[in-house]
């Protein structure tokens, strides 16, 4: 229910603030191991499972997620509102092959 909250209340925000140039915009981390998190993904075999449901078959690091919120942060991204950014490294796209 977290997740959908924050995508209306994204799409909102962005309707409402973007007549003064204000763009909002979301970001859907997957698998991604910290320092605070790390010790889940030792549970044997789960970091290999997981790695294996994505695309690009790893876990996600935090810089991953970083580097997307910077680029959304930046004016680079001036004419994207209102959007939802998966950043999961393809989780659940399929097996790879």
């Amino acid at each position: 229910m977290t997740k959908g909250a924050i995508e209306t209340m994204s799409l909102t925000l962005a309707n409402e603030l973007g007549a003064r140039g204000i763009t909002v915009n979301a970001v859907a981390p997957g698998a991604t191991r910290t320092p605070a998190n790390g010790a889940v993904f030792e549970a044997p075999g789960l970091a290999d499972v997981i790695a294996g449901s994505t695309a690009l078959g790893r876990l996600g690091d935090a810089g991953d997620v970083a580097d997307v919120v910077a680029f959304l942060a930046s004016d680079a991204a001036r004419w994207i509102t209102g959007q939802v950014i998966d950043a999961s490294g393809g989780l659940f796209l399929g097996p790879r092959t």
